[in-house]
């Protein structure tokens, strides 16, 4: 049951409608302007996790001390297929996959380019999020055809079915080389492969570049999302297979990325400041003019024997419903627009019928942001205006107890 006291308090809110009516909107907006934000970061920072740890990079990577520094040839994962049968047998892990990256000189003719050699495992980097995902069946690399990067095929004029002699240096320093066909261009979000990458089967860049069973990179996808990759990585580091290898999450391959979307924790936080201006403002003008507007009604009940304490509860009723009325009239309205948003889509230029592609530190990004909201998301919003209230109705409150009934009769 409801006591009276809360009950009083409920219709007081209603003795001056107009200005109830304001304070409840301006709280209501603001709530509303706080979950459109966090459904917008939400869907941002999801699609900028999946755009990155996509195709390339992954959740996890796995490379021998010092190659990431060094790029150097020699560096090498040795036992690469025990050490990927070891990672597909951990929990967490959905994919792994080995590449080889060489540096060489490519020429189709008498000019030479410098490129990247990648080593992919052809079947399972064609699987969805893998750098071939897409590629139809007969334009994937086997044997000695290879795929070339869509800017350096522009650059070059490679074509499909020219003929490329590669040349560059084995792991164990020898001279590599070899002739291989083009089977295709390659375009990714990635400028460095669109740019300067020649893909070609695992195999033969093993055998091209004398990497017997060896392998550059260890790449690992997780089988949840990438905010879980940091446990994902100790679990692999603690593997006996991986001892002496360097072990590392997404975030910390891409230190830029992770400060970018960190940023967006410091725009939540001043988004949801302006909630609490606003409910602070609104209900400490509302309590404040109610207070002084009954001062003689207030002096009253306290010569019939209310309690000022019982006053304090009052005033202190009417805030928090005032302020949690408002917030919750603003979540119902941002909710019902971040599910329309989230059903339709924002595009990433504004006005544009079709997605577009932007670049951010060499990736490049298309598509549409769909903006959705955890249960989280409305949390700090209710209690933390519920507190606010409390605190912006307390003068009032206190001011309500220290009356004298006589003077405040008289008033």
């Amino acid at each position: 049951m409801i006591d009276s006291t809360t009950r009083i308090a409920w219709r007081n809110l209603g003795r001056s409608r107009r200005r109830t009516a304001l304070t409840l909107a301006a709280i209501a907006i603001a709530q509303c302007a706080v979950l459109l934000s966090s459904g917008l970061l939400n869907a941002r920072n999801d699609w900028t996790i999946d755009a990155l740890t996509g195709p390339l990079m992954g959740h996890v990577q796995v490379h021998a001390p010092g190659w990431r520094e060094e790029q150097a040839p020699d560096l090498v994962i040795d036992r690469a297929t025990e050490r990927l049968e070891a990672l597909r047998a951990t929990e967490g892990v959905a994919q792994a996959y080995a590449r080889v990256y060489a540096p060489a000189l490519a020429a189709r003719d008498v000019d030479g380019h410098a490129v990247i050699v990648v080593g992919v495992d052809v079947d399972a980097e064609s699987a969805e999020s893998g750098l071939l995902a897409g590629m139809p069946e007969d334009r994937r690399p086997r044997g000695r055809t290879v795929l070339v990067g869509s800017l350096l095929a522009r650059d070059a004029g490679i074509e499909v079915g020219d003929e490329l002699a590669l040349v560059g240096s084995g792991a164990d320093g020898s001279l590599a080389n070899d002739l291989v066909t083009v089977a295709g261009i390659l375009h990714t979000p990635f400028d460095l492969v669109n740019r300067t990458g020649i893909v070609m089967p695992l195999a033969t860049a093993q055998e091209t570049f004398a990497m017997p069973d060896m392998a550059h990179e260890l790449t690992i996808r997780g089988a949840g999302s990438g905010d879980r990759a940091d446990a994902l990585a100790a679990r692999i580091t603690a593997l006996p297979a991986m001892r002496e290898l360097e072990v590392l999450p997404w975030r910390a391959l891409a230190p830029e990325m992770t400060a970018l979307l960190d940023q967006s924790d410091v725009f939540g936080t001043f988004v949801l400041l302006i909630v609490f201006v606003a409910a602070a403002a609104g209900v400490a003008n509302t309590m404040l003019m109610a207070t002084f507007e009954r001062r003689r009604e207030l002096g009253m009940l306290l010569s019939l024997g209310t309690t000022p304490l019982r006053l304090v509860r009052m005033i202190l009723t009417e805030a928090v419903a005032l302020g949690v009325l408002g917030v919750a009239i603003g979540s119902v309205l941002g909710g019902l627009l971040v599910a329309w948003q989230g059903a339709v889509g924002i595009p990433l230029a504004p006005g544009a019928e079709e997605s577009v592609d932007m670049a951010v530190f060499g990736v490049n990004f298309s598509g549409f942001l769909f903006p959705y909201l955890d249960a989280s998301d409305y949390v700090p919003g209710f209690v933390g205006v519920t507190i606010v209230s409390i605190v912006a109705a307390l003068w009032p409150a206190l001011f309500t107890a220290r009356l004298e009934p006589m003077e405040a009769m008289r008033s």
